[in-house]
């Protein structure tokens, strides 16, 4: 028989019963653990996912009322809900089974024990823990879909020569398991095609799981992606599963991938390479089946040169490599965009607007669109809100006209010129550096470099 991939944990101080529980059990069940100090319990299930403790009722010479058993039972199942607990006792009771159950044991076993009853007891106790682990996970992967998947999946929309490259590429790639690195301006649908590849490979009925780390605190990076272990710091209160864990045989989807830190680049290195994650607190490695897709609206291969992008993980991540084409490069899908929103957006806000004017039409198709698809979206939601005719007109559309509020054409001066733009950039986003970063294509790296260069 081969055996089954399960952790038991034996605690009992008689010496004797440990080697005979370990002896009957070894031959059908992966590994197992002795343990004669029940103090010690925490750090096995601590440092291992157990499946089944096999719990003595009775410890201290003279005692035989089971309180202990019932003391242990009590911390465990506050450790870790989803393991299964079996006493047993050389001094059985119907009551103090009873007692027992109640209090979260899932069976009671009497010394000495037929082997063939010992294993049919902890092989259903391995099923139920498999069981609660599955609904915790599936509840946990649940709630964070509902954040992720909160809007209706888009349609990647575009008959231009790049866009159809691009979805020829996508059919191609998503029903393998390449790692997948989209790079484009911000507004690009990075995550619309992110999310489609998914949809279109063999993972599509697991998890979709999105990280943006351009907003991920830095502090947070470990034990977001990768969970952590009840104790880890100091509001850690259970064990929770991170990220990567979340995405079990779906697909994470790593956004803003070029505004990592390089410290944090080589730990992600590492799961990306050996397809194992440690959680926080935990000495234990973990392997994942996740499917790895990066976006970045950062020049990474710029970065590489500048070494604030490290080029081994560059490597890893860009098996295939997906460009996404800015809006500008693409003006012949404007009016598909348009007219996709409309009806989009007609449905949301319950109007019937029938389409454009001619003379709003013209100026959506020569506008340079520095927002990509994002402003599109922005500017056809905002005039349907505020127009009062059947169709869209030119005065309902709000184009940006925003200026620098310096003329730089007035100084030439490289230096001074790159002074006062990263100036205005700390300015509008009220000194966040991740986001004056982002404004001017720099990684937060290069703009410390700058702000030591010029002083600020």
């Amino acid at each position: 028989m081969r055996k089954k991939d399960a952790t038991i944990l034996i605690v009992d101080d008689d010496d004797d019963i440990l080697f005979s529980a370990r002896i009957s059990l070894k031959k059908y069940f992966s590994e197992i653990i002795k343990e004669n100090n029940p103090k010690k319990i925490s750090n096995h299930l601590t440092t291992s996912t157990v499946d089944v403790v096999l719990l003595d009722m009775n410890y201290r010479i003279g005692f035989e009322d089971g309180k202990e058993g019932l003391y242990w039972l009590q911390h465990i199942k506050e450790l870790s809900p989803e393991t299964t607990v079996i006493l047993m006792t050389a001094f059985g009771s119907v009551n103090l089974a009873v007692d027992a159950i109640k209090k979260g044991a899932t069976d009671f076993i009497l010394k000495p024990w037929n082997t063939e009853k010992l294993y049919g007891v902890v092989n259903a106790g391995v099923e139920l823990a498999r069981s609660k682990r599955k609904t915790t996970q599936l509840q946990t992967v649940q709630k964070q879909n509902d954040k992720d998947f909160h809007k209706q999946t888009e349609h990647i929309i575009g008959n231009s020569p790049a866009m159809q490259s691009a979805i020829k590429l996508v059919q191609k790639v998503a029903p393998t398991d390449a790692n997948i690195l989209i790079l484009g301006e911000n507004g690009t649908g990075k995550y619309v095609f992110a999310k489609e590849i998914h949809l279109q490979s063999t993972r599509k009925n697991h998890p979709f799981i999105h990280v943006d780390l351009g907003s991920l605190n830095e502090n947070l990076f470990e034990s977001e992606l990768f969970g952590y272990v009840k104790g880890a710091f100091t509001d850690a209160n259970k064990d929770s599963i991170g990220r990567f864990e979340l995405a079990k045989g779906g697909t994470i989807f790593l956004d803003e991938i070029g505004n990592l830190p390089m410290h944090l680049q080589s730990k992600l290195l590492t799961v990306v390479q050996n397809r194992k994650i440690t959680r926080l607190g935990e000495g234990k490695e973990r392997a994942i089946d996740v499917r790895i897709i990066c976006a970045t609206n950062a020049p990474v291969h710029e970065m590489v040169d500048e070494q604030t992008f490290r080029q081994d993980l560059l490597f890893r991540i860009n098996t295939i490599e997906l460009n996404l084409p800015p809006l500008r490069d693409r003006k012949e899908d404007v009016e598909l965009l348009t007219t996709h929103f409309l009806q989009k957006l007609n449905q949301k806000y319950r109007k019937k607007i029938q389409g454009f004017s001619k003379e709003a039409l013209n100026a959506l198709n020569q506008y340079h669109w520095p927002g990509n698809i994002r402003e599109i979206e922005h500017i056809i939601e905002r005039a349907i809100i505020i127009t009062d005719n059947t169709k869209i007109q030119l005065e309902d559309l709000h184009f940006s006209t925003k200026k620098a509020t310096n003329s730089l054409t007035d100084n030439l001066n490289l230096e001074e010129t790159e002074k006062l733009l990263i100036q205005q950039a700390l300015q509008k986003h009220q000194g966040n550096i991740s986001r004056a970063a982002k404004e001017l294509g720099l990684t937060r790296a290069a703009l410390y470099r700058r702000l030591e260069k010029h002083q600020l």
